[in-house]
């Protein structure tokens, strides 16, 4: 069959369904730049609107992990487990899930990405802390895992290639919100990495990028699915994202709660939802240990340090305070009757905390403290968040924001439970 990225467009514009020869084709056209931007956005669009059936979305998956290689992960001495979160405010699980698994005696092998808009990224968090390196190569991040047991590091230009362009080209051509193609991105780059397991965190709430529960229920399916049929055992679990996830959002500031939780301390919400995530994973690989004994021993603490300084950070070092500060107080007495994720995480940004594209810098320093949570009593004066920035004007900007995503009413409200659903085998 004579290929032609015309047709495909016609063709799935139409309502057709596309062939493996030709999203194959198309896939390895695409990742080595032989097909124009805008005729690949083209055919992206009409995805958005027509959809992959179930056989069109594995052989787009399969294409986009072939497009470069599948990383072999055997030797390590323990099974090999991952997460994957579709990204919340105050989302840090990953920095505590990633060495309490490890010091569980699974091996972890974390690939992660960078925030966008207003829900934040393993990778901006971890980059605050002096020295440590996002980068490692293959051969490093193989001995890594050996000999630490876990790693966060960015994907290499041999991971699922095809993905890193299409997601670049997806976000400024407004070809972002689908589920089949949300569904391969992530799932593309988790088989590609090589563990035998992932566990899914899909987060749903008015701060989740897929805000709607049905939404969230069928991405979760579908990567399910997808991780099945290609080999790797996976499971999801839907979380909450109504409310921040814990009392810090931002990146310096997450990983200061993150090391708390390691020490047994912590916000209760944020080391309830860890270890729910790590029971699951230690259950995929068959791991028979107890996340919260091993949490409360200080062992998830030393595998944290040694992590660290593998990738070339100092565990010690303190990390980077913002020049600005500006506390927000109550204006009346009551009890907290929410605080809107969507609205903290915004302000947040606006701080400095995070970026509107991939390749906009964000502030180590920036970010916000809370002080309360939902159902927590409140008087007058007593302090609700402290604003962080290292951009004075952002303070003026952002104060009312913040202050809206705070609401104190007479009664406390109903709370839902944080762990909503589990999908999987």
């Amino acid at each position: 069959m004579t290929m032609n990225i015309v047709h495909l467009i016609e063709q799935k514009r139409d309502g057709g369904t596309l062939t493996d020869e030709q999203i194959r084709w198309f896939i390895e056209r695409f990742t080595a730049g032989r097909v124009p931007d805008h005729q690949a956005s083209a055919l992206l669009m009409t995805i958005i609107f027509r959809g992959l059936d179930h056989r069109e979305l594995a052989t787009w998956t399969d294409a986009m992990v072939h497009s470069g290689r599948r990383i072999d992960l055997g030797e390590i001495g323990r099974p090999t487990v991952d997460k994957h979160s579709t990204g919340g405010v105050g989302d840090k699980v990953s920095l505590v899930l990633c060495p309490l698994v490890s010091a569980c005696g699974a091996a972890v092998p974390q690939v992660s990405g960078r925030g966008l808009g207003h829900t934040g990224g393993t990778l901006d968090k971890m980059e605050s802390i002096p020295g440590w390196s996002a980068t490692l190569d293959l051969i490093a991040a193989h001995r890594q895992l050996s000999e630490v047991g876990c790693f966060i590091m960015a994907a290499s230009a041999v991971i699922a290639p095809a993905d890193s362009r299409m997601y670049s080209l997806r976000d400024v051509t407004g070809t972002v919100p689908s589920i089949p193609l949300i569904a391969s991105s992530i799932m593309s780059k988790k088989i590609a990495s090589g563990t035998e397991a992932l566990v899914l965190d899909v987060k749903v709430g008015r701060a989740a990028f897929l805000p709607d529960p049905d939404d969230a229920r069928r991405l979760a399916h579908t990567m399910v699915e997808l991780g099945e049929a290609h080999g790797v055992r996976t499971r999801a679990l839907l979380t909450g994202m109504d409310v921040p996830l814990g009392l810090a959002v931002g990146n310096a500031l997450e990983v200061t709660e993150a090391v708390e939780c390691l020490a047994g301390g912590g916000p209760a919400d944020l080391r309830e939802v860890t270890l729910a995530l790590a029971e699951e994973m230690l259950e995929l690989v068959g791991v028979d240990a107890d996340p919260a004994a091993v949490l409360d021993s200080g062992a998830g603490m030393d595998r944290w340090r040694a992590m660290v300084a593998a990738q070339g950070g100092d565990p010690d070092a303190q990390l980077p305070v913002a020049r600005h500060t500006e506390t927000v107080t109550a204006t009346r007495d009551g009890v907290v009757t929410d605080v809107d994720a969507l609205a903290v995480g915004r302000a947040a940004w606006g701080l400095g905390a995070g970026r509107t594209v991939q390749t906009d810098p964000v502030s180590a320093t920036a970010g916000i403290s809370l002080h309360v949570q939902v159902g927590d009593p409140i008087e007058t004066g007593r302090p609700v968040m402290t604003l962080h920035t290292d951009d004075e004007d952002a303070l003026e900007q952002t104060r009312a924001q913040a202050e809206g995503a705070v609401v104190i009413s007479r009664t406390a409200p109903p709370t839902g439970p944080l762990i909503r659903g589990r999908i999987g085998p």
